[in-house]
């Protein structure tokens, strides 16, 4: 395990029009000693041969090849296989990283050795990248507790120190990253956030999220089916996540 080298997980699925990009705001980054792993989950478009193009001019970026379409945990379950660095950053098809976020996140996270994740600040824009919204800031540190009633980490923000998680894998369900994060904070670490502006979320329409009213009926789920919470505790928890995301998304 490379004590230097960034594992970077990202899923793809009908991706062809917006990876590129992605692709170019990791070969920007600052902190070049990273690996970029794509695991396609057998979309129609030409996500593969877009991704291939990139692999051969830059052998950092690796084309993953699912057997057959599984969803986006067993994407990152292919990716997350294959990873061989100690830090493992989490970002999506269709999000965007500023140049420093690698070199300015390790740097923060590197030395904590209560801190499992890290995770930082960032901001919305539009599908078409015309628009970009308000800053969306970061606590300091946050617990499994803490985390049950927030919904203050964005995955595309995530870094994972391996020597600190040990190997996991998401569960197959609706927020496979929010039950993997909560999973890792379940035995005392904790989660840091570093509240500088590094991360672009692009808003599509079709994103698993968009769907608001699905979107709690699954944080619901996951609170009685995953984490198996009391009838209150469970209600308690969810007051307080709906709340926040209230608050975070009320304005673009």
């Amino acid at each position: 395990m490379s004590d230097n080298l960034v594992s970077i997980i990202t899923p793809a699925y009908r991706a062809a029009q917006i990876i590129p990009e992605t692709i170019r705001s990791v070969q920007s980054q600052t902190h070049s000693e990273w690996e970029m792993l794509i695991a396609e989950d057998c979309g129609p478009d030409e996500t593969r041969e877009v991704v291939r193009e990139f692999a051969r001019a830059d052998s950092r970026v690796k084309l993953l090849e699912m057997p057959a379409n599984g969803g986006p945990a067993a994407a990152r379950n292919l990716a997350l296989s294959a990873a061989k660095g100690r830090w493992l950053a989490f970002l999506d098809s269709d999000d965007l990283w500023l140049p420093e976020k690698l070199e300015r996140q390790l740097a923060f996270h590197r030395g904590r050795e209560d801190a499992v994740i890290s995770f930082t600040g960032f901001r919305r824009i539009s599908a078409d990248g015309s628009e970009t919204g308000r800053y969306i800031g970061v606590p300091p540190v946050m617990g499994y507790k803490a985390l049950l009633g927030n919904t203050a980490i964005a995955t595309s923000t995530v870094i994972v120190d391996r020597r600190q998680s040990g190997e996991f894998t998401m569960k197959k369900t609706y927020y496979d990253d929010f039950a993997c994060w909560l999973a890792l904070l379940r035995e005392g670490k904790f989660a840091i956030g570093l509240d500088q502006d590094l991360m672009r979320y692009r808003v599509m329409a079709q994103s698993v999220s968009r769907n608001k009213g699905n979107s709690a009926k699954q944080v619901w789920l996951a609170y009685r089916n995953i984490e198996k919470l009391s009838l209150f505790a469970a209600a308690w928890y969810f007051a307080q996540y709906s709340a926040r995301a209230f608050l975070k998304y009320r304005t673009f």
